[in-house]
C-alpha cells in the first residue's frame, strides 16, 4: 500500500463515514477549512492510489472504498508496526508503555483480549 499524507487520511475517513458519495457530501463530513477543490485533489490521489474507486452517475462521480474499513486498519497499521517497530507488535506495545500511553490495567485488558482469542482456536 503507498503511504497516505495525512491529508488523505482524513479525507479516506471521511469517505468511510459516508460509504459512497460524491465530493460534496464527503466535503460535508470533513473537519471545516478544507477547500472543495482541495479535497477533490485528494481524493483523486486516493483513486489513484488504489484506495477509492468511482463511477459516473447523471453528471457527477461517486466514490468509494476499494477496502472496507477493517481491511484498511489492518493494512494500514501492519504498514505501521514493519516501518517502523521492526515488525514487532511488542515493541509496537513496548513504545506506547513506556511513553506512558498504555497503563498496568489497559494491558491486562490486552492480556485477556489474547487469552479469549487462543482459547476460541482451541476447542
Amino acid at each position: 500500500m503507498e503511504r497516505l499524507t495525512t491529508q488523505e487520511e482524513q479525507a479516506l475517513k471521511a469517505v468511510y463515514k459516508v460509504g459512497e458519495g460524491n465530493v460534496k457530501l464527503i466535503l460535508s463530513r470533513m473537519e471545516e477549512g478544507v477547500a472543495y477543490t482541495t479535497l477533490a485533489s485528494t481524493i483523486r490521489n486516493l483513486e489513484k492510489k488504489g484506495y477509492l474507486s468511482s463511477r459516473m452517475v447523471a453528471n457527477t462521480y461517486l466514490y468509494k472504498p476499494v477496502f472496507d474499513e477493517g481491511e484498511f486498519k489492518q493494512r494500514y497499521m501492519g504498514e505501521v508496526v514493519k516501518d517502523y517497530f521492526g515488525n514487532s507488535y511488542k515493541g509496537l506495545v513496548n513504545f506506547f508503555v513506556e511513553q506512558k500511553k498504555l497503563s498496568a490495567k489497559e494491558l491486562q485488558e490486552i492480556l485477556t483480549l489474547i487469552e479469549k482469542g487462543n482459547t476460541k482456536g482451541d476447542k
